[in-house]
């Protein structure tokens, strides 16, 4: 329990931003499980979209103090390099 008037603002600021944070990176899970369902399901088109929807929202995430920009930098290379697979195989195929 807070003491002073300005422990309370920083309960009530700290609250808020949690809720915002979670939010934003429940925002970036999903996109980046559609990306792989995306991949999942074979669909090259699909994938391409889905990767681009996701890495713009990991970079919008990313000028936040939700997630350092190296770790949005680093999901956004694994995730061109499923694609990138995903496009190699794709060849291997035909």
């Amino acid at each position: 329990m807070p003491n002073t008037k300005s422990a309370a603002k920083r309960v009530r600021q700290t609250k808020k931003r949690n809720a915002l944070n979670n939010w934003r990176k429940r925002q970036v899970k999903d996109a980046l499980k559609g990306f792989l369902a995306a991949v999942a399901s074979g669909d090259k088109a699909a994938a391409e979209k889905a990767y681009r929807d996701a890495a713009s929202m990991v970079d919008r995430t990313a000028t936040t103090s939700t997630m350092h920009r190296n770790t949005a930098a680093r999901r956004k290379s694994l995730m061109a390099r499923r694609l990138k697979a995903m496009d190699e195989i794709g060849r291997a195929h035909v």
